[in-house]
């Protein structure tokens, strides 16, 4: 389905950030905005481009009391000829729906998240930064703002988009992949069996910032979360998928539990994998053995997969206070290789080997 979208443009434009290599993440965010309402009985409707700027909300609405909100994450890049890329935006479509279905939130129509991010995206499109490591950070979310202190599904919704051109998710990654120190976590947990753990929902993030706070006394710069009921299975890293290469195999946790959130850069890591003959296991792996092959020497490398950070290398656990350092603590040659090639394939550096993962938008710019 084709749809247009009126646009108000600012008259107030910002200022570009001076220097691209040094954004940093979400610290900066374009002139314009999507927004788009629904209503019980009418739907989704008067989708509109506007002005970014702060939003009304009334006090009593649900979303502050009840959290009813989902979003998501995305991110645009610019090819060296001025083409505008997006990757494998229908992943994002397809997750979009399952969590807004677990957070009863109405699925939006076939089609609309990607129309709508181009029409904003050919607003901006000079927002879309070029420096090496950048790209143009894309958040939907969609919230109920009914005002309504009933427990119940809101009757009324937003769904906005806002961008933002950002550089590293860790700043140290903004000259090169560098690793990181995490925190092995085993007192709270992030997900639990039938619970929002695969939904791109609010909550599964506030309720990890007490971890991640606490990993900071470790020197950490993030937490590796353990399953919730024998806090003994490795799940995820922080806000990112989490992989572990030992003895030549590479593992990950399972989808099956249901509180692992079905990462887009996760799904591209395995069939990349796949692909290269690298042998990959989607199963449980305790953090037993993982401590035992950091100890003899079979723990070769571990690193997050994510929309943010693309891939993270680890170097280090940190368990009850206690180091247990990966191979030599440096970035892997297949944390590297992953990088180097979902980034160039992203970027239109690298060719699309995979086939159909990158999506052209017809947009360019200078």
């Amino acid at each position: 389905m084709k749809y247009e979208f009126p646009v108000t443009r600012t008259t107030n434009p910002k200022e570009r950030p001076a220097d691209e290599s040094t954004m940093g993440f979400a610290r900066y965010f374009t002139d314009h905005m999507f927004v788009m309402d629904y209503d019980e009985g009418q739907g989704w409707h008067d989708g509109r481009i506007v002005p970014h700027a702060p939003i009304m909300i009334e006090p009593a609405s649900c979303v502050l009391h009840y959290a009813q909100m989902m979003f998501e994450g995305m991110k645009a890049y610019r090819r060296a000829d001025g083409e505008i890329l997006l990757f494998r935006p229908d992943m994002n479509e397809a997750r979009m729906k399952r969590t807004n279905e677990r957070m009863c939130i109405p699925e939006l129509p076939d089609g609309l998240l990607v129309e709508a991010v181009k029409a904003l995206i050919s607003v901006d499109a000079d927002w879309v930064p070029k420096a090496p490591n950048t790209a143009l950070y894309i958040r939907p979310f969609i919230f109920g703002d009914e005002v309504s202190f009933s427990v119940l599904p809101a009757k009324h919704y937003r769904f906005m988009i806002i961008l933002s051109p950002t550089g590293s998710y860790y700043a140290a990654n903004d000259t090169g992949l560098h690793t990181t120190r995490i925190y092995v976590q085993d007192e709270y947990i992030r997900a639990a069996k039938g619970g929002t753990g695969f939904a791109k929902c609010g909550g599964n993030y506030g309720g990890g910032m007490r971890a991640s706070k606490e990993a900071i006394k470790w020197n950490c710069k993030d937490v590796l979360w353990l399953d919730a009921a024998e806090h003994k299975y490795v799940e995820e890293i922080g806000t990112s998928n989490a992989f572990f290469k030992i003895n030549g195999e590479v593992i990950t946790a399972p989808l099956t539990s249901g509180t692992i959130l079905p990462g887009i850069t996760r799904n591209s890591v395995i069939q990349m994998l796949t692909k290269w003959g690298v042998p990959v296991s989607e199963r449980k792996l305790s953090i037993d053995e993982v401590m035992e092959a950091s100890k003899d020497g079979s723990l070769e490398e571990i690193f997050a997969s994510g929309t943010a950070a693309v891939i993270s290398p680890i170097g280090c656990l940190c368990v009850k206070g206690t180091d247990y350092v990966v191979a030599n603590g440096e970035v892997g040659p297949l944390a590297q290789k992953l990088y180097d090639n979902l980034y160039g394939m992203q970027t239109g550096k690298v060719e699309d080997f995979m086939g159909g993962w990158v999506f052209e938008t017809g947009i360019k710019v200078d």
